[in-house]
């Protein structure tokens, strides 16, 4: 996700989410309207951004449900 998170700043986009999942959205968000709007160019750059920050959305809905199964009152 690190690699995302720069290659976005080399385009005016700073994250500034302390929460990840958040983080994830907006990154997500950005990446599209920058891509629709013809500022990222290289098709495979865009694709390969989208999968990493689906992966890693993925991955923190699944630790989140596990955190939840987990809990107990």
């Amino acid at each position: 996700m690190y690699d995302v998170q720069e290659f976005l700043k080399k385009h005016g986009y700073v994250n500034l989410f302390s929460n990840r999942r958040d983080a994830i959205f907006f990154m997500a968000q950005e990446l599209k309207s920058q891509y629709d709007a013809g500022l990222i160019p290289d098709q495979n750059d865009y694709f390969t951004a989208d999968l990493i920050l689906r992966r890693e959305h993925r991955l923190e809905s699944e630790k989140s449900n596990h955190d939840t199964k987990n809990y107990r009152h």
